[in-house]
């Protein structure tokens, strides 16, 4: 007998979870948990780049969801909302620490012309000409609004309509955001590589820290 579930039997039995969830039911609650704690704790990781961090705002996250979890109403998929509440939940964190805020209304002035290219492709120039430590480090150093769009796009694989609604703006000012950021990490990607020393290389036996 074949008891693997199908895409419907999974989305029915989530669905089930969160209504016991919502009723109170701690073990429902604690299987929703297990289901999403790890790509919760990615996109808190790749928002950071901080392990304590990450691991305490992906807690605090399911805190928030504990709290509010009775208020989804499923107009959304469920992993689009508990992401909204995570990013929500990371950005306040890093408005405490004073770090550089830019709106996602913002209106770049500095581009007279329009941008010529697929938002949605690779952008190969940026993935494949530098190690993986280097996109690291510039992804950590783009502000908070650049990186939080950056991460859910081209890490996390979200399509702008979905960013859209996690960051409640429009699909143009993420396209636009996910620009600016692909274009501020080119220009610090730049400066990494024209900085390191000839002949400089990664040490063998430091794998890179993944989420």
């Amino acid at each position: 007998m074949n008891t693997t579930k199908t895409p419907a039997t999974k989305a029915v039995s989530d669905a089930q979870l969160i209504a016991r969830a919502q009723r109170g039911d701690e073990e429902s609650f604690a299987a929703l948990f297990e289901a999403h704690k790890r790509r919760v704790y990615s996109l808190c990781l790749r928002m950071t780049g901080n392990t304590a961090e990450a691991e305490d705002l992906t807690q605090e996250a399911f805190l928030q969801l504990y709290r509010k979890i009775s208020t989804f109403r499923g107009e959304s998929a469920f992993s689009t909302w508990l992401h909204r509440l995570a990013v929500n939940v990371v950005l306040m964190h890093l408005r405490k620490k004073g770090l550089q805020q830019i709106s996602l209304d913002e209106v770049d002035s500095s581009q007279d012309e329009p941008v010529k290219r697929d938002y949605g492709g690779d952008d190969r120039r940026l993935t494949g000409s530098v190690d993986r430590i280097g996109l690291q480090s510039a992804i950590a150093d783009l502000p908070p609004g650049y990186r939080t769009v950056f991460v859910l796009h081209d890490v996390e694989g979200y399509e702008h309509n979905e960013i859209a609604e996690i960051m409640n703006c429009s699909v143009g000012n993420s396209k636009s955001q996910l620009h600016k950021a692909r274009m501020k990490l080119r220009e610090r990607l730049h400066h990494y590589r024209d900085a390191k020393p000839a002949g400089d290389s990664i040490p063998a036996g430091e794998p890179v820290e993944e989420a």
